[in-house]
């Protein structure tokens, strides 16, 4: 709301003073006529006789009175209020409560007025009449304020709406005590019927009331009943019902995905904690989504989500995989002569062919080694073709690297047995793979950046692979690789 035009929030502003403005008189005047008719109904001015003329005219000048003064009051209570939000200024903790404690205290006018139209009219009908005419009023005229004092509370947090959502962005609702939804259907219940057939229990208990027929009252009763009942439970629904509704669409919004949802906390209640209750639960997907996609991106997915179903664990299991190993031609000299802005920007290139081909075939980057990455095939995600996905992967990174021209590489293409699980100690784990196949990989990429084709694969990944891949492969030589006793016989693409 802070956020609108200056004209806008003027406007809100003389809109909801505008508004106090007809609830309270609004309902003194209703409140008074309703007392009244009661009152002439049941008879109790015409028997005062004489004094019936002077106690109607009391009786006028003091609602008379009330409205002016109640008007006065309530917009001293609000002026307080307006000024910041007109404003576009940001309340003070203090205002804020100020303002949360309105419809409060604008309830409290209203029973103010009504205790003191109920204590000096029911002591001028004893001083006019007999006490048992005093007791009449005095019970139509509490009645009616009660009714009234209802209405005006419930009433009066729909017309301050705006001005509460703002206030509950200083004051959060878990800080409001005085606020609640029992508190509102309390009232409610009050309003809709228990101040009404309190007056129909009153006017067929003895003592009589006055010596009218009590039928047109009872009419009566049950008239205001069905309109204040009618009234109180469409200003509860827009309370509770409306905010509840909304809160159920934010949160099937959520439950499709959608993290970009946020409620608007417009209620001092239980339901304004239920909604910041939903914005933090959203607020929390999003930072668990954002520490899921980067820590996805620094690990890869695959690992990201074996990392979330199986917890912090220092193991991991045997697999047979298919290793490929990548690694850029003379990288000292490029240094060298490469300043390592244009360096990383020309790895970075690399790397992005890699984890696209890479990724492409459901396998895994599992680390970026300086100039060089070690990619699994069958770990931790098992492959039904390992070794013919990591082959079809290092002719890919192959071609688009070196259509490039921007840097040389070899690729080294391995498989067998390894260890693939998360080594290291419990506040520093990394997924890793460790194994023969893995060096092999690394060795065959050294006698690879020789090699013409720039990819060399062992024998038993060219054989494991399917038909089709294997038409792209044709035999290189034995090569003794450095660290293996037993010769390996190379293909290359």
């Amino acid at each position: 709301m802070l956020r609108l035009t200056r004209f806008t929030r003027l406007r809100v502003a003389l809109r909801t003073a505008l508004g106090f403005v007809v609830l309270g008189v609004g309902s003194s005047v209703c409140g008074a006529a309703a007392v009244a008719l009661l009152l002439v109904l049941q008879g109790l001015p015409a028997d005062m006789g004489a004094h019936n003329l002077t106690f109607v005219l009391l009786a006028a000048g003091y609602v008379a009175v009330a409205v002016v003064v109640g008007s006065l009051w309530t917009a001293f209570l609000h002026r307080r209020t307006a000024l910041w939000f007109a404003e576009g200024r940001r309340p003070t903790p203090e205002e804020a409560k100020r303002a949360l404690r309105l419809p409060l205290h604008l309830a409290l006018i209203s029973g103010a007025l009504w205790l003191g139209g109920t204590l000096l009219l029911g002591g001028m009908a004893a001083l006019l009449a007999t006490w048992m005419y005093a007791y009449g009023v005095t019970v139509a005229i509490g009645a009616g304020g009660l009714l009234t004092v209802g209405l005006v509370y419930l009433a009066a947090e729909w017309v301050a709406r705006p001005i509460l959502t703002v206030a509950l962005e200083v004051t959060p609702p878990d800080q409001i005590t005085s606020v609640t939804v029992l508190w509102r259907l309390v009232l409610t219940w009050a309003v809709a019927s228990g101040v009404p057939l309190l007056g129909v229990l009153i006017l067929t208990a003895p003592p009589d009331l006055g010596h009218a027929n009590d039928k047109a009252s009872l009419i009566m009763l049950a008239i205001v009943g069905l309109l204040t009942g009618a009234v109180g439970t469409g200003l509860l629904a827009r309370a509770v019902a409306a905010p509840l509704r909304r809160l159920r669409v934010a949160l099937e919004m959520v439950a499709r995905g959608r993290r970009d949802v946020e409620v608007q906390v417009d209620d001092a209640s239980e339901i304004g904690q239920l909604q910041v209750s939903v914005n933090s639960m959203v607020a929390g997907l999003r930072e668990r989504d954002r520490m899921r996609d980067l820590f996805g991106r620094h690990v890869g997915d695959d690992v990201a989500r074996h990392a979330l179903e199986h917890g912090i664990s220092l193991s991991g299991d045997v697999r047979e995989v298919t290793a490929l190993f990548v690694d850029v031609v003379d990288s000292t000299a490029l240094a060298y002569r490469t300043s390592p802005e244009e360096i990383v920007r020309k790895l970075n290139r690399l790397f992005a062919s890699v984890v696209s081909a890479v990724d492409a075939r459901g396998g895994l980057v599992n680390k970026f080694q300086g100039d060089a990455a070690l990619c699994v095939f069958g770990a931790p995600t098992r492959l039904a073709h390992p070794e013919t996905v990591a082959l079809s992967a290092a002719r890919a990174i192959r071609d688009e690297v070196l259509e490039a021209g921007e840097l040389d590489l070899g690729i080294g293409v391995a498989c067998g047995l390894v260890f693939a699980g998360q080594l290291g100690a419990r506040s520093r784990l990394e997924y890793t793979v460790i194994g023969d196949a893995v060096n092999e990989a690394a060795r065959l990429t050294e006698h690879a950046k020789k090699v013409p084709g720039r990819i060399l694969a062992s024998e038993a990944v060219v054989t494991s692979a399917s038909a089709g891949e294997q038409e792209h492969w044709t035999r290189h030589r034995t090569i003794e690789l450095r660290g293996r006793q037993a010769p390996t016989t190379t293909w290359t693409a």
